[in-house]
């Protein structure tokens, strides 16, 4: 039979001020755990002062070696039960693997002046597990948590609406309805109590703004952020993913260096892929021939986490647990990626306008939740807000290794001669450019001649190739 779990009893905020005092008779914490080492553990005593919970005698035995004012009498002022734990979150699973070092760097952060946490990348490529997985270690410190996606929720995307249900699911009951009303009592809760914010997709909220892209199309949003940086003292944290760089909050944010940190994050290292095969249930000893094909195919995908799920269910469901199974039937398409790249790496190769990817639509399963769900949308929706920057990715994925900046904007020239019969100034095309940037749809490095180069990701490039096999037969501006 399970044995109950124990309670656990975390501070409030009277108790964090009492604590707080209590320590000012020692230099550090360090000090005060050091004057009472026989008894109290460091470690425990740090987690239980950021807010993470102990058992009761734990806890009474610190309120006691920091002589904290009647105590006992206060019991229920200082400390609280620390909430059931969320076990069930929407996209971390038991599947995730890796990002210990990041996951634990950015845990550090949020425990300690960062109130605002930024993740940015490609689709796929993992932000809201990231974000999951953060919230998942730090939950216990807070009293709420809430979160809003706005990839799957189908509500009106305006600061008021999200707002007005937060409010709600907070117990708060505001009769104005008025959105600076709606933004003050927010804030103010913000201020006063320790809520964890998840905002995920948050790309779906942003316009072009003088500057290029990512202004908010709801200023409200704009001004929810700004009050939220500065406030004087919060113990809130908001986890905000995006496909695009909000410029908005990255001019706010630079005013508080401290309480802001922004990541990029990239595919999963080799190390990682090993094990998320391994969690899958595939074969990746050591001498396998399996572990082989499966690493090849990782590198051509550059560890983009999504995919490297998708073939796993894939070789699972479809092919009893055999990658070479697998291989027999996508083999031939993975060589002539590798042969492409091989002959680019060599000099052999500078062009491939008519190579034929088909990294996105690879299998079923890939063109059904990769392509279909995710990078389809990213196309339609570049194509939509910013012409003039998806016809610069489709033309520039003709190079199949990265290039200077002046060979992207040669394939612009020549597009908007041939398609406008016009003639852009250098200024014009560094902001074409500058938004996919935004969008971090292009990769830069540095090559052999210490200048900077710009790629594509082979899925986006897998993509942009099949977009411009139809860039000059269909009418544009239908």
């Amino acid at each position: 039979m399970a044995r109950n779990k124990p309670k656990l009893y975390r501070l409030t905020k009277i108790g964090h001020g009492l604590v707080k005092e209590g320590l000012k008779d020692y230099e550090s914490i360090y000090g005060f755990c050091e004057a009472n080492k026989r008894c109290i553990h460091r470690q425990t005593f740090t987690k239980f002062h950021d807010g993470d919970g102990v058992i009761r005698d734990t806890a009474e035995t610190y309120c006691d070696a920091l002589e904290i004012p009647n105590w006992r009498e206060s019991w229920d002022n200082i400390v609280e039960l620390v909430p059931e734990k969320i076990t069930d979150w929407p996209v971390y699973d038991d599947g995730w693997v890796g990002r210990k070092k990041l996951v634990s760097s950015l845990t550090k952060k949020l425990r300690e002046n960062c109130r605002l946490l930024l993740l940015l990348g490609i689709t796929g490529i993992g932000k809201t597990a990231l974000a999951e997985r953060i919230a998942d270690d730090i939950q216990t410190r807070f009293t709420k948590i809430l979160r809003v996606n706005f990839d799957s929720d189908d509500s009106p995307r305006n600061f008021v609406n999200i707002a007005g249900r937060w409010l709600e699911e907070l117990g708060l009951l505001i009769e104005d309805r008025q959105t600076g009303t709606i933004l003050k009592g927010l804030v103010n809760h913000l201020r006063e109590e320790r809520i964890l914010i998840l905002i995920d997709s948050s790309e779906a909220l942003l316009t072009e703004s003088e500057d290029g892209w990512g202004d908010f199309e709801d200023e409200w949003w704009a001004k929810f952020f700004e009050d939220f940086l500065t406030i004087e003292s919060s113990e809130s944290r908001l986890i905000v993913t995006s496909q695009d760089l909000p410029s908005k909050i990255e001019t706010l944010a630079s005013r508080y260096p401290n309480s802001y940190h922004r990541e990029i994050l990239d595919g999963l290292l080799e190390d990682e892929q090993i094990s998320l095969f391994e969690k899958a249930g595939l074969d990746v000893d050591l001498e396998s021939e399996d572990k082989l094909i499966l690493l090849r195919i990782a590198k051509i995908y550059k560890g983009h986490p999504l995919t490297l799920r998708v073939v796993s269910g894939e070789i699972v469901e479809s092919f009893g647990n055999n990658a070479y199974a697998f291989w027999q039937n996508v083999g031939n398409e993975i060589e002539l990626v590798e042969q492409h790249l091989a002959e680019a790496e060599s000099g052999l190769k500078s062009e491939g306008e008519n190579d034929d990817w088909k990294l996105h639509k690879l299998t079923r399963k890939i063109r059904a939740e990769v392509y279909r769900r995710r990078l389809d949308a990213v196309f339609k929706r570049l194509k939509n807000q910013n012409l003039d920057a998806y016809f610069l990715i489709c033309v520039a994925a003709k190079y199949p290794r990265p290039v200077q900046d002046s060979g992207w904007f040669l394939q612009l020239d020549i597009y908007i001669q041939r398609l406008k019969n016009e003639v852009y100034s250098q200024e014009q095309k560094q902001k074409i450019l500058d938004d996919l940037f935004a969008r971090f749809l292009v990769e830069t490095s540095i090559n052999h001649e210490h200048n900077r180069v710009l790629g594509l990701h082979n899925l986006i490039r897998s993509v942009a190739l099949e977009h411009r096999q139809s860039l000059f037969t269909q009418p544009l501006f239908t």
